[in-house]
């Protein structure tokens, strides 16, 4: 809006009103370095996916390690029960001893403290317990504790060589790293686009009202603007070097990887072979001292020994339950762990 019209013998060349608009439409034509930036990002989702995967694997070995852990705790809780209901036994037979006049009270006294032992690790094994359901509630989603279905079977277990192989190929973390392998060797291989010129289309539809002796009232005009990069200040030198810099890195991390990958395979191999050998020498054990209980019950019944032997066969028997959950718990955390290791789970 002006004061007045502009007149020029006699023609108005401004208006005192006037109305003007364009728009700009911009089109890349030849645009080098956001093709490559279109195929780094196409890069950068794979990286995403296989990160995710790991992620995903990672909660799936923990859920299978806190599913174990019921198991083992619910094997610990039962073998506690049948320590307990033995001692009670004892301490019933001790007292029916001391009752009839052929016992003392001593062999009571001994074999009630037995029972309260019992009985504590027996509630100790129960919060334990209710730990690890609640610990396997939260990586399920669950609001409420979940227990554990020993009838639930791991999968069948590979050997060695086929475990490194899959281990190469099928763990997450391997392939995560793989993955950023290959997005940061392309950044370095489309470091070249940097030094090419752009090419770009600009048309822009104009409007003039009213219109002046050079502005008619509609018209457009279009342009091919190409762009030539001499000279940026050094920025892409240094950002070669640093996605140089990237890609030794994820070569770095991804031998890290298959490295680390190798050693659980073989050290879980050796896992399971030691953990059978100490699963079947736990349970010759467990079966020795129930045998040893046996026999210490029935010469106590028949007053060839004191309670004292009962007792003590009583912790052993106790002692070698504990360590048969322990050596099953060994063992299928073996198991489970070369499962990991070679990828196959989940």
């Amino acid at each position: 809006r002006l004061d007045d019209d502009r007149v020029l013998s006699g023609r108005v060349i401004a208006g005192g009103d006037q109305l003007s608009g364009n728009v700009t439409l911009t089109v890349p034509l030849v645009v080098p370095q956001r093709w490559a930036q279109w195929s780094h990002a196409r890069d950068n989702v794979a990286t995403a996916r296989a990160a995710a995967a790991e992620s995903r694997w990672s909660v799936a070995a923990a859920t299978a390690r806190a599913w174990l852990a019921v198991l083992a705790q619910r094997r610990n809780l039962d073998s506690l029960t049948r320590a307990r209901d033995t001692a009670l036994a004892h301490r019933d037979f001790a007292h029916a001893r001391l009752a009839g006049g052929v016992g003392n009270r001593i062999d009571e006294v001994r074999a009630a403290q037995e029972v309260a032992l019992t009985e504590a690790q027996l509630q100790t094994a129960g919060v334990a317990i209710s730990r690890a359901r609640e610990a396997l509630g939260v990586l399920l989603g669950s609001d409420a504790p979940v227990d554990a279905d020993d009838s639930v079977a791991l999968p069948g277990q590979p050997g060695e060589p086929a475990a490194l192989a899959d281990a190469a190929a099928l763990r997450p973390d391997v392939r995560t790293a793989r993955a950023r392998v290959e997005a940061t060797g392309r950044l370095v291989r489309d470091a070249w686009t940097d030094y090419l010129p752009t090419l770009v289309g600009v048309a822009q539809p104009f409007y003039q009202n009213p219109p002046t002796l050079t502005q008619p009232l509609t018209g457009w005009q279009a342009q091919l603007v190409l762009s030539i990069p001499l000279y940026d200040g050094g920025l892409r030198y240094g950002a070669q070097h640093e996605r140089r810099a990237l890609a030794d890195e994820a070569a770095l991390a991804l031998d890290n990887a298959l490295r680390q990958a190798r050693a659980d395979v073989r050290s879980a191999t050796v896992g399971i072979r030691q953990a059978d050998l100490a699963l079947a020498a736990a349970r010759d054990s467990a079966r020795l001292a129930d045998e040893a209980l046996a026999l210490a019950q029935s010469a106590y019944r028949e007053g060839a020994s004191t309670n004292l032997e009962v007792i003590d066969a009583e912790r052993r028997a106790r002692d070698a339950a504990t360590a048969v959950v322990v050596a099953e718990d060994a063992a299928r955390q073996g198991r489970l762990d070369l499962l990991i290791a070679s990828g196959r789970l989940p």
